[in-house]
């Protein structure tokens, strides 16, 4: 199979996506087996919902809308423009074994393993079992010959030749064990941070409120940790969160939030609360849910080091000079996580 029919299985799945992303979607005429999956589609969105509480109607949205924005034929081929992609090359088997915290959390993987030629064995998350098998029927539908470069199991792992595992700390560990003689790519805890100088605008608070609340903060993209100037006025800050505040109107959400809030008051902890995120004073990047850790620096440059020095703990930075508020989540298709290059990785087996 073609490079270029990958691209285009890729790209008419994009716009199938795309469909997803309004809160009532309409049926398009012009997209590929539309016929087809549309109401497949619309029925794996509610079975993923109800298989798993944080994944909500506007957060499965904001998943279908962004993967739908991404995999555009002309980003896909700006994408893999740099790369030398050989049609010749023996296929190998990978295997992948997904997180499931946000919706579609594995699924740059598993575009990156087949548009670099190689073959699929997916072993998906107990957390999120039901979309990426039916993204993967419509691709097999549109490109026939994806049939024989796709896998999922739900079984042991057997039979690959190198290993994509994304988890905790502690499940890396096992992780190394199991698949350290193989080629691989282990994935750990990473976290996301904000800088902010105290002159931001109206329009960055609100921004800022996206990544901290998004999927209830529950992606390494997700920004858990604030440093802000020595005296830090925090009225803006909470203005501009106000326009999540119906997130505590998820009952699992709220049950974070009130057990957290519990636990710190019994601990004499200071924290600042607006009724639906706690901040609290902490030298952690990790912090629970409903809760968003902070620091005050003195100096820009300082801070700037300090945050270089533990750039294996950190995913991405929020701020007027790094990551744009508000776009945290919208990553592009060459914003490998960890900062390795998973396509290159492939490439070079």
């Amino acid at each position: 199979m073609q490079l270029q029919q990958r691209i285009n299985a890729f790209a008419a799945l994009g716009t199938f996506l795309k469909q997803f992303g309004s809160e009532h979607p309409v049926k398009q005429a012009d997209i590929p087996y539309n016929d087809e999956y549309f109401s497949k589609m619309e029925s794996a969105l509610q079975r993923a919902k109800a298989s798993n509480g944080w994944f909500t109607d506007e957060n499965l949205r904001f998943a279908c809308e962004s993967w739908g924005d991404a995999l555009t034929k002309k980003n896909v081929s700006d994408w893999l423009s740099p790369y030398n992609i050989s049609e010749e090359k023996t296929p190998k088997k990978v295997a992948i074994i997904m997180a499931g915290n946000i919706p579609l959390v594995g699924f740059h993987d598993f575009i990156c393993v087949l548009l670099s030629g190689h073959h699929v064995n997916a072993k998906l998350s107990s957390n999120d079992p039901v979309l990426l098998p039916l993204l993967a029927e419509y691709l097999i539908t549109v490109e026939k010959e994806l049939q024989a470069c796709i896998q999922f199991t739900t079984e042991k792992l057997t039979d690959f030749d190198a290993v994509i595992a994304t988890g905790s700390n502690n499940t890396a560990r096992y992780f190394e064990h199991y698949f350290g003689s193989y080629p691989n790519i282990i994935r750990k805890n990473r976290n996301s941070v904000a800088i902010l100088t105290g002159n931001e605008t109206a329009e960055n608070m609100e921004a800022l409120s996206d990544d901290i609340f998004r999927y209830f903060g529950l992606g390494c993209r997700n920004v858990s940790k604030l440093f802000v100037p020595e005296n830090y006025a925090w009225d803006s800050f909470f203005e501009g969160m106000y326009k999540w505040k119906d997130v505590i109107n998820n009952h699992k959400y709220i049950n974070n939030y009130d057990y957290n809030k519990a636990v710190y008051l019994m601990s004499n902890c200071k924290l600042l609360d607006n009724e639906f995120l706690l901040l609290k004073e902490d030298q952690s990047f990790s912090s629970p849910i409903a809760v968003v850790f902070y620091e005050t620096y003195a100096d820009t440059t300082a801070l700037e080091t300090m945050l270089a020095s533990y750039k294996d703990e950190i995913q991405c930075i929020v701020s007027k000079n790094h990551i744009p508020f508000g776009a945290a989540q919208q990553p592009a298709l060459n914003d490998y996580a960890d900062g390795v290059d998973t396509l290159q990785f492939l490439l070079d087996l």
